[in-house]
């Protein structure tokens, strides 16, 4: 109170802090005083969602009645009411508010009061890093951002199969390979919903991979046939493909398939194709053999049984006679006395004991007399033996027709 003023009006310093009042005679007039009492009232209370309605209310006790002004943070100039309303909040309006109050006497600053605006992810983007060429070997980051509040957690797919779950937003290759390729995707998630990206098509370029060659027909190579021979490599970008035969400089062919017609002995050998992009290069080797063709098998197969006929027959009468051998010197040599004569006329022939029947045998083999003959051998049953003071061996004869008819003696 300031005493001793008997003028109508003060104009000296006035504390913010005090109320003042003037009396005459024995009344006193309303205290009048600058704002006081402040505060900030945030309506409704608790979590803050997107499109929500909120009212910050700003009161202060002042006499006379204070005006009020709203700032944001950086100090912009909001409303000049009592109350700043939003109808449909939105999370670009989080962030810190505060209100003055001011009359004449004097103006006052409300402390800060922080609106944080929840809400879900929105739609996550993916980037990868770097943007050019991918290498296969280099260092690359897949990195998914979403704006959401409070901040997403992240997962990471490939091919929908989980890569990695975390807070962090990057997935990071250290050494990138081929087999890193395909299509990428992550998810952003807070307790306020959840939101998948677009897919990411991640492309790795690297060098051919070994390559595979094979041959069709499969089967053994006849000759005058034709083959193909096919190299296929894993590379991106696809590669190129050149044919050499071994130990000769100039290509065969270009392409992927290679044909080779009407093949002959002087195609066999070494043949390897080469795989080429512009990451590198790899080659195989496949090695070719030509078999003699279907007119020279069947010659083999018929001389082969012409040799049969032949030898089958010799080696039956060896077999016999060396059986004799063995049981006439198993019966200490001894040989009959009286041996049959052997009488070439059809009626003058005399049968043999039963037991020397198995002396002498008789062979006859025809050749055919041309290519559609069939061949055809004739044994003939045992016959008599002759006996001559000469000679008391065994004796075969054996009787060979010749195409044009004729006999020899064997």
């Amino acid at each position: 109170m300031i005493q001793g003023e008997t003028s109508p009006s003060y104009g000296g310093h006035v504390d913010p802090a005090d109320s003042y009042s003037c009396s005459y005679q024995r009344y006193r007039s309303t205290p009048v005083y600058a704002p006081k009492l402040f505060s900030v009232l945030r309506t409704p209370p608790g979590d803050i969602m997107k499109n929500d309605s909120v009212t910050l209310t700003c009161s202060s006790d002042a006499n006379p009645a204070a005006k009020y002004t709203w700032y944001k943070e950086n100090q912009t100039l909001l409303s000049e009411e009592p109350q700043l309303v939003f109808s449909s909040i939105q999370s670009s309006d989080s962030g810190q508010y505060y209100c003055t109050a001011q009359n004449e006497l004097g103006r006052r600053t409300s402390e800060a009061v922080f609106i944080n605006v929840n809400y879900g992810p929105k739609l996550p983007s993916v980037s990868v890093s770097p943007s050019a060429e991918i290498v296969e070997g280099s260092s690359v980051n897949l990195t998914c951002s979403s704006d959401a509040n409070p901040a997403a957690n992240y997962t990471w797919y490939k091919e929908n199969q989980q890569l990695l779950q975390g807070p962090e937003s990057i997935y990071h290759f250290p050494s990138i390979s081929s087999e890193d390729r395909g299509n990428y995707q992550c998810k952003s998630e807070n307790q306020f919903g959840r939101t998948n990206s677009t897919s990411l098509v991640l492309d790795v370029q690297y060098g051919p991979k070994l390559p595979s060659v094979s041959v069709s027909p499969s089967a053994e190579i006849v000759e005058g046939s034709s083959v193909n021979l096919t190299c296929s490599s894993d590379a991106n970008p696809a590669a190129n493909y050149t044919w050499y035969k071994e130990n000769e400089d100039s290509p065969k062919a270009s392409g992927q398939i290679f044909t080779i017609t009407d093949f002959r002995a002087e195609h066999s050998g070494n043949y390897y194709c080469e795989a080429q992009n512009r990451r590198g290069r790899q080659n195989s080797t496949l090695h070719l053999i030509v078999v003699a063709g279907a007119w020279k098998s069947a010659a083999t197969g018929t001389i082969t049984a012409v040799l049969l006929v032949i030898l089958l027959p010799a080696a039956f009468l060896w077999i016999r006679r060396k059986h004799k051998t063995v049981t006439q010197q198993s019966n200490g040599g001894e040989r009959p006395d009286n041996r049959a004569q052997i009488n070439m006329g059809p009626a003058a022939t005399q049968r043999q004991p039963a037991e020397q029947e198995d002396d002498l045998n008789y062979s006859s083999i025809c050749f055919p007399q041309n290519q559609g003959d069939a061949l055809y051998s004739n044994i003939r049953p045992p016959q008599p033996r002759r006996q001559t003071e000469e000679q008391d061996d065994d004796v075969d004869y054996t009787t060979v027709k010749t195409e044009n008819g004729s006999s020899a003696p064997g």
